[in-house]
């Protein structure tokens, strides 16, 4: 209830302040019957801690920071909410920052102290930073690390297994029948880390149903947006031989490929089946529904969250990839009407 203090709670559980506050704070171990009734007395008097004030005594923002490359992509945006949904659970507040995708940004945001004095961890989706630059930054704030880029095991790090992702991706448009299957998103330079993942992944299942790769089909992009699919499904139907399957190594590059097939007066599937990444709900609602490969954000909001709050606590084990979970959601864009249920 409001105005309850700890004085309140002792008093009702018939113990000591200083007992309460040491099961609120968890700081100093009690036993098991003194832990029984502090916790039904804060039950009975709906006890809320002062946040501010607890982290404030512990020298602390009670904030962590969660910075993403674009937040205007939906991928990131859906995250942000996952994050902010497990952070709140552990009475953290959640900062949002965007770098743009831009190296000078990225290490300003770890070369800063003033700004890293702002919140106590930070939830980082690099695209160009090293890892030598991340272990020389400047400033000490906890980092935890997401998205592909590789750190050789350095740095506590959440990420779907990104070839096996895409093999499957691959593999599901081989079972359809598919034989000239391209490929769009590479990105063949230093900061294309995860695209080059979805490569190898994309080669693995061709070679195994043992098709050959036709370099024509596989069509870089510089970022992963809905124009740049349409444009490389442009080039690709401009081909001789164009394709009857294409996957894409993220959703908005199939929602744009598929916009280009209906605007050539193709049928998806039956003419082009299409398979994205991302699992975001615009590939739902999209006409046809898009199947696509879909990490489950919620596991890797709270993965990254707690394993960040125990690095701020001290109690984290030595760095760890963490691989989080993903499955194949089938739908209409490869499966057809049948599929209108899926998903």
């Amino acid at each position: 209830m409001a105005g309850t203090t700890l004085r309140d709670v002792a008093q009702r559980a018939g113990v000591s302040i200083r007992t309460v506050s040491n099961v609120v704070n968890g700081s100093v171990p009690v036993s098991d019957e003194l832990r029984t009734r502090v916790e039904a007395a804060l039950e009975e008097l709906e006890y809320r801690p002062n946040l501010v004030a607890r982290n404030l005594r512990r020298g602390r923002t009670g904030m962590i920071a969660l910075v993403v490359p674009e937040l205007d992509v939906p991928y990131f945006a859906e995250l942000a909410r996952e994050v902010i949904t497990a952070a709140r659970a552990h009475g953290y507040v959640v900062m949002l920052d965007q770098t743009d995708g831009d190296g000078e940004r990225e290490r300003e945001l770890l070369g800063r102290e003033s700004r890293a004095t702002m919140f106590d961890g930070l939830l980082l989706s690099p695209l160009t930073i090293s890892a030598e630059e991340l272990r020389s930054r400047t400033n000490r704030v906890p980092v935890v690390l997401l998205g592909e880029h590789i750190f050789n095991g350095n740095f506590h790090h959440v990420a779907i297994d990104n070839i096996a992702a895409a093999r499957e991706a691959t593999e599901h448009l081989v079972s359809l029948g598919r034989r000239r299957i391209a490929a769009i998103g590479d990105q063949p330079y230093s900061t294309g880390e995860t695209a080059q993942l979805r490569t190898i992944g994309y080669r693995q299942a061709l070679e195994r149903a043992g098709l050959a790769l036709d370099p024509e089909l596989v069509v870089p992009t510089p970022r992963f947006h809905r124009r740049l699919g349409a444009e490389a499904m442009e080039r690709l139907l401009a081909l001789p031989e164009p394709p009857d399957a294409v996957f894409c190594y993220n959703d908005l590059l199939a929602i744009g490929a598929m916009h280009a097939l209906t605007r050539a007066g193709l049928r998806i599937p039956e003419d082009v089946a299409v398979v994205g990444v991302d699992g975001i709900q615009e590939g739902r609602y999209s006409s046809p529904a898009l199947t696509t490969v879909a990490p489950d954000k919620a596991a890797i909001a709270r993965s990254a969250v707690g394993t960040l709050i125990a690095v701020i606590d001290g109690t984290a084990p030595p760095p760890t990839e963490t691989k989080a979970p993903y499955r194949l959601v089938v739908r209409q864009s490869t499966a057809g009407r049948a599929a209108g249920s899926a998903g």
